[in-house]
């Protein structure tokens, strides 16, 4: 089962939902409006991807906290991550032991179709 986590309101996670839904395929939906993401599914993410590309730096979150002036290192980044669930860039997509973020649906189609 593909699981995809981000939030329903997000342009990125609705292009993702939508392409799941145009090719009849199964995904479960972690929404971090309703639920808190524990650190350690973060730990795993960075195994697979850096935390650069996990944390986004141009979201609403990241400039209503004033991160820019922190000038986080990684593991910083990956604090802030853990603490505020809305910095993670969106959509993260778990399937198979792969993990795509973000929507990109020419990587898409390569990997769902």
């Amino acid at each position: 089962m593909i699981k995809v986590y981000g939030i329903k309101n997000c342009d990125s996670v609705k292009k993702a939902l939508q392409f799941f839904k145009k090719h009849n395929i199964k995904y479960e939906l972690f929404d971090f409006k309703t639920e808190q993401l524990p650190c350690v599914k973060i730990d795993e993410w960075s195994k697979k991807v850096d935390t650069k590309t996990l944390f986004n730096a141009r979201s609403t979150t990241y400039r209503n906290l004033k991160l820019k002036e922190l000038n986080l290192d990684e593991a910083g980044q990956k604090e802030w991550l853990c603490k505020e669930n809305l910095l993670i860039k969106r959509p993260v997509i778990e399937f198979e032991n792969e993990l795509l973020v973000g929507f990109n649906e020419e990587i898409y189609e390569r990997s769902f179709l």
